[in-house]
């Protein structure tokens, strides 16, 4: 909402109205002309130095600031923010308190996706950061059409030819015409939306249709399962916005030292390179990165941590190498045609969970130069024999008597999800059996489907009542030192723990006896985010949902 004239005459420099209670009681009773004007006079007599949003510098004006100093010094231009963020006064004032609160620079803004709220959104920026901001007193929405067709106009008398002038009848003309497509646009839109909301119901209908007991649904082929729902993506990424998941994540040292000591003690990949860092979370590999010598740094999330990744990278000044995108790969653009480098820590629980690698291939299919690399580029995932026939009975025996209740019928349900676990070393009881090897530098989604025949060789006597996997990470092409790093269960612990699939019945062995299996794996047709791994053991076929 535009200021009224009365309004503004009475803003005080602190934001406030000063109203002198006589004054205005006269300017009610007696509103001619004179009056109103010795008002006009009055403010346009007083201060309006306005500082810069971007540096110290002081000019005489908020007009100065905004039009002449932040558009050709900072590349910056209020106009274009206005039009792309269709900006009112309180979003104005937002921005700027926010912009002054965290030492925005003028890229950070620029590089914001237009299709995401904009960061000034909450209404903490409302205060003001600087007492007596000028900028604060200007109106935003005294930018009409006209007055934009002649900023068009300056802009092309001082050089700049983005854009180009036409005479102020034809521009509202052609302002009508834009804002008729607008809204055309928009009902097509929201029709749009709500088919596609009615498809995903019938999709998600139909898939459940196929996975049901009886049905087909098993002879589905890997590429039958469906994209990503943009409801399954923003659970997926809302999730990765809570700052406890991050903290876990850095605090996992097996993770963290292992990146760090791969990219400091092979500078020579990333000296003068440019680096795409996929899901970059806090921005912790982009910073080893640029610290290793890197010549650019593109570090992509979704998730709103990024606003927070922003601030860290101006934190430790690598903002001039670091530069932070919110937004899927998928769907950006990135400042670059091509990168010499992708790194990512992709990996979820039995490694494949989450199909984060997914983003990872589409990255290298897309931005990837020839010759360049993907970093960790080997991964193998791996299974072991366990017994724990303590553990087995609390989860499984349980439900035989509770509370002097029979619930055996829970028993199909507790064995149909796996668990996520530290599992004690001293209850493996087999050799580790390897059941997949991905080379991302050159793996392919459909490859992420996979069935293997594996074979658990037993180490001593015992019940077998699990089968546990982990994975194991390599950097190792390219490198002057190979780091690698276990999540298995002799290994130092990590935050991925052990996925546990737990037996229907223990499985005796002796010493040497072989224990034959087949493991399928795929994506859930439901939920592409989740796997389905079925398990062929001891002439039965048993299958979990790793969720």
């Amino acid at each position: 909402m535009a200021r009224s004239t009365k309004d503004t005459c009475f803003l005080s420099r602190n934001g406030e109205k000063d109203v002198d209670e006589t004054l205005l009681n006269e300017m009610e009773d007696d509103d001619d002309e004179e009056t109103w004007l010795e008002c006009d006079d009055e403010t346009e007599g007083s201060n309006q130095d306005a500082r810069c949003l971007f540096c110290e510098a002081m000019l005489p004006s908020p007009e100065d600031v905004l039009f002449n100093h932040c558009p050709k010094i900072h590349d910056f231009d209020i106009r274009i923010n206005r039009r792309k963020y269709d900006m009112d006064c309180i979003a104005f004032i937002k921005m700027v308190n926010y912009i002054r609160s965290k030492n925005s620079t003028s890229s950070d803004l620029n590089n914001i996706n237009p299709t995401s709220n904009a960061p000034w959104a909450s209404d903490e920026y409302m205060k003001p950061v600087l007492a007596n901001d000028s900028l604060l007193l200007f109106d935003i929405e005294s930018l009409d059409n006209e007055s934009l067709s002649e900023t068009s106009q300056d802009n092309m008398s001082d050089g700049r030819q983005d854009d180009i002038s036409v005479p102020a009848e034809e521009y509202r003309t052609l302002l009508q015409r834009l804002q008729a497509a607008e809204q055309r646009a928009a009902i097509a839109e929201e029709s749009l939306s709500r088919a596609m909301q009615d498809l995903n119901i019938t999709k998600e209908f139909a898939l459940k249709v196929l996975a049901s007991p009886g049905s087909d649904g098993d002879k589905l082929s890997s590429s039958a399962a469906p994209d990503k729902t943009p409801e399954e993506d923003q659970a997926y990424f809302d999730s990765y916005a809570h700052y406890g998941i991050h903290e876990e994540m850095l605090k996992d040292k097996v993770r963290t030292e292992s990146y760090r000591d791969f990219i400091y003690d092979n500078q020579h990949i990333f000296k003068n390179k440019v680096v795409l860092d996929v899901g970059c979370g806090t921005g912790i590999l982009s910073m080893f990165a640029a610290k290793a010598g890197a010549k650019q740094v593109i570090g992509v999330d979704q998730s709103d941590i990024v606003y927070q990744a922003m601030d860290i990278v101006r934190q430790n000044k690598l903002e001039n190498t670091v530069t932070l995108i919110k937004g899927r790969v998928e769907d950006i653009t990135l400042p670059v045609d091509k990168v010499d480098v992708i790194i990512s820590e992709w990996m979820g629980y039995f490694l494949l969970f989450e199909s984060m690698l997914d983003t990872v291939l589409y990255a290298r299919d897309k931005y990837l130069t020839n010759g360049g690399m993907v970093y960790p580029d080997l991964c193998t995932l791996s299974l072991v024999a366990v017994s724990d026939t303590v553990g087995h009975a609390s989860r499984v025996a349980f439900w035989d008597d509770v509370y002097g209740f029979k619930m055996t019928c829970m028993k199909s349900c507790v064995l149909e999800e796996t668990s996520v676990d530290y599992i004690n070393a001293d209850t493996v009881m087999s050799d580790a059996a390897m059941v997949k090897c991905l080379d991302v530098t050159s793996v392919n989604v459909k490859d992420l489907d996979f069935t293997t025949d594996f074979k658990l060789r037993a180490s001593r006597d015992g019940e077998c009542t699990a089968i546990v996997g982990y994975f194991d990470v390599i950097f190792e092409k390219n490198c002057n030192k190979t780091v690698m790093f276990s999540t298995g269960p002799s290994s130092q612990r990590t935050h991925w723990k052990q996925t546990v699939f737990l037996l229907r019945k223990p499985i005796p062995l002796k010493a040497g006896e072989v224990l034959s299996g087949k493991i399928n794996c795929q994506k859930d047709t439901t939920d592409s985010r989740s796997l389905i791994a079925t398990f062929e053991l001891d002439g039965e076929k048993i299958k979990y949902l790793v969720r």
